[in-house]
């Protein structure tokens, strides 16, 4: 090989050397700050850039994508002196490559270190039950004092989130009594509730039992009412018939007897006789001492003397009619008259086929042993017999 073919390889090599120092290509979402002689020009965007060989420089490309940094969990300090490890991780994206090149040495560590003293600040103005329970309001914060450090590095913070605060374990043991306490509060509580509505419903219904209980009685009584009043009103139509049908009877019994007493044409003898048997009856009685004879009855006595015999030789003027019952009859024997042991009948005059003549008044003394009819005292207030008719 001769020298002038060396001598053309070497330029080209050289050339190719030159080329590829000169172009460059950006990737997308990727963004590169070009220096030349050390000072920055410009900021090359993706696609094709052709640089100035061994004058220009291209710094590291810079990923304009959002990141995701996660650190590990950091000890946090609260407002009422308890250590908690915070787990937090950061959303931020660079919005511009020459300020994120020139203005911050490392913008990722940068970002790390501001993130864990803006969340102990935060979380330190907190006691624990905030910090536990206040999580959104801890990023809101965080985002807002990030992204306003991260303003002239030119990046922009996302969104802040804490993953996890863990207490100490001896606090971790008390949240955990605090709670099943709660819990047994709030089952007690939903216990007793129930058991207060169940009552209230117990009541309700046993109320209601009652009502319609008291309402039955109610109708019971009302019906019952109303039957005895309808048996009362049958018995009264009943026993009002009865007395109406009895009266009756009664009235035509009182209406034949009389009929009968008129056909038959009592004289006088008959009613003192009939007098005479009522008296026994007016003696009758346990509670009567003794009993005094009225004048009716010596008078009704004298009656029957007088119109027994009369005078001696003297015809009674009952005697003279020429009815058959007045005619003489045979002597007649007086001994049962006055028998209380005989029925009512057997003691009459008609049923023994006797005369009022016959009855003497010496006759019926002399039968019951007497020379004279007995003196008998009766009450005071009893009242006298009927006056003969």
């Amino acid at each position: 090989m001769n020298a002038g073919a060396i001598a053309a390889l070497v330029i080209l090599v050289i050339i190719l050397f030159v080329l590829v120092r000169s172009v460059r290509i950006v990737p997308q979402a990727r963004a590169a700050v070009i220096e030349r002689l050390g000072r920055y020009i410009r900021t090359a965007t993706p696609g094709l850039t052709i640089l100035v060989p061994f004058i220009d420089r291209m710094r590291p490309m810079i990923d304009l994508r959002e990141q995701v940094d996660s650190f590990p969990p950091q000890p946090v300090i609260t407002s009422d002196n308890l250590t908690v490890g915070v787990d937090s991780v950061i959303y931020f994206q660079v919005t511009e490559p020459r300020a994120a090149t020139y203005e911050i040495a490392n913008y990722i560590q940068a970002v790390e270190q501001l993130t864990i003293t803006t969340l102990r600040n935060v979380i330190g103005s907190l006691n624990l039950e905030q910090a536990l329970t206040s999580r959104d309001e801890i990023n809101s914060k965080l985002r807002g004092v990030l992204d306003e450090a991260t303003g002239p590095w030119g990046i922009r913070v996302a969104r802040v989130e804490i993953k996890a605060i863990d207490p100490p374990i001896s606090i971790q043991d008390a949240m955990e009594q605090q709670m099943r306490a709660d819990r047994n509060k709030r089952a007690i509580i939903l216990t007793a509730e129930g058991q207060r509505e169940s009552a209230i419903k117990t009541a309700e219904g046993q109320k209601a039992a009652q009502i319609l209980a008291a309402e039955g009685e109610k109708q019971a009584a009302i019906l019952r009412a109303e039957a005895e009043r309808q048996s009362q009103i049958l018995r009264a139509e009943g026993d009002r018939a009865a007395r109406y049908l009895t009266a009756q009877g009664q009235a035509k019994a009182i209406e034949t007897t009389f009929g009968a007493i008129h056909a038959a044409k009592p004289d006088p003898a008959l009613l003192a006789y009939q007098y005479l048997q009522t008296l026994p009856q007016i003696a009758k009685g346990d509670a009567n001492k003794m009993w005094i004879v009225p004048s009716e009855f010596s008078k009704a006595l004298e009656g029957l003397s007088r119109l027994g015999g009369g005078t001696e030789g003297e015809t009674p003027s009952w005697l003279a009619q020429t009815d058959e019952t007045n005619a003489p009859g045979p002597e007649l024997d007086t001994s049962t008259w006055f028998d209380s042991s005989l029925p009512p009948a057997a003691a009459q005059p008609e049923a023994m086929n006797l005369r009022p003549s016959d009855a003497d008044p010496e006759s019926l003394a002399a039968h019951q042993g007497l020379s004279e009819p007995p003196a008998i005292e009766l009450p005071d207030d009893l009242p006298p017999p009927p006056s003969a008719i």
